[in-house]
């Protein structure tokens, strides 16, 4: 084919994919991360420190799982080497934004890392971006205690809620709104879902803010609903707003980095082969 003009034709980036092998380890690592902050909810714990017995525990299944879903996720095809190298970039620059917002009323800037790299890198390459950031932001601020294994499942349920978006708009303003959406959905969610680490055990249950065993789900559920708007909500409403905002402010130019870094060769790019004519050499020796 010496000679040979070869054309790419354009068209807005693919997302994307989950696998088979890659959603049975997503499913089974949500299955034990739900196991992990809900059994409080049926068998009554009596703790000094939430969770302090099987925090360990689930962090060693949550690292195996992380595992699991990548590798499931190289198998179906749906990640090769340069996908893991920006796995590994991400989670060094989400540890690296940690400790511009721990602490300072919610502004936690490495979210919309979470939030961005769970649309280029898919379902199982955002659900092992939040458990990786997490923890190597953990160890960059000493931050590890029996909270550190339920800071990595949500944040990788918010990679993984990323992935899941719909596929379209992909490209373009829709696709930065949809993201900046979902940010404020995320970082409103991950205060609520994080609460509940602790709150069935060690909030007193003779205040109204307290899980009540011996009552019902649709009390509890307002006694969590009056403890959230009275601690939660105000950390959680700058760190959604923050969020939205820098999707808002840099998301295209980040998103287009980022698919640039991931692009396979343009494997998935229609490719037209126009052969010039008049010329001797493409002629068939025989």
């Amino acid at each position: 084919m010496t000679g040979d003009v070869v054309v790419h034709s354009g068209r807005t980036p693919s997302l994307p994919r989950l696998g088979p092998r890659a959603a049975v380890a997503l499913v089974l690592a949500s299955v034990v991360g739900l196991v992990g902050f809900g059994w409080p909810f049926v068998v009554r714990a009596e703790s000094r420190v939430a969770h302090e017995q099987d925090a360990p525990w689930l962090f060693a299944a949550l690292t195996v799982l992380v595992l699991a879903v990548v590798l499931a996720a190289l198998l179906d095809g749906a990640a090769d080497a340069k996908t893991v190298a920006l796995l590994g970039v991400l989670s060094a620059v989400g540890a690296a934004l940690r400790p511009f917002g721990a602490g300072a009323a919610g502004i936690e800037p490495m979210f919309v890392v979470f939030v961005l790299g769970g649309r280029v890198l898919g379902p199982a390459g955002g659900f092992a971006l939040g458990s990786t950031a997490m923890l190597a932001s953990a160890l960059l601020t000493a931050g590890i205690g029996p909270w550190l294994p339920f800071q990595m499942l949500t944040a990788s349920w918010i990679g993984l809620g990323a992935g899941l978006l719909p596929r379209r708009p992909a490209g373009g303003r829709g696709e930065v709104l949809l993201l900046a959406g979902y940010a404020i959905v995320a970082g409103l969610g991950y205060g609520a879902v994080m609460n509940l680490w602790f709150w069935p055990v060690t909030v007193d249950p003779m205040t109204p803010i307290g899980y009540a065993a011996g009552e019902g789900p649709l009390a509890n559920l307002r006694r969590y609903a009056t403890f959230y708007l009275a601690t939660s909500l105000g950390w959680d409403v700058p760190r959604a707003l923050l969020n939205a905002g820098l999707v808002l402010l840099a998301g295209s130019r980040v998103l287009t980095a980022m698919r640039r870094a991931v692009r396979r060769a343009a494997f998935d790019t229609p490719v037209t082969v126009v052969r010039p004519t008049g010329r001797a050499d493409d002629r068939d020796p025989t």
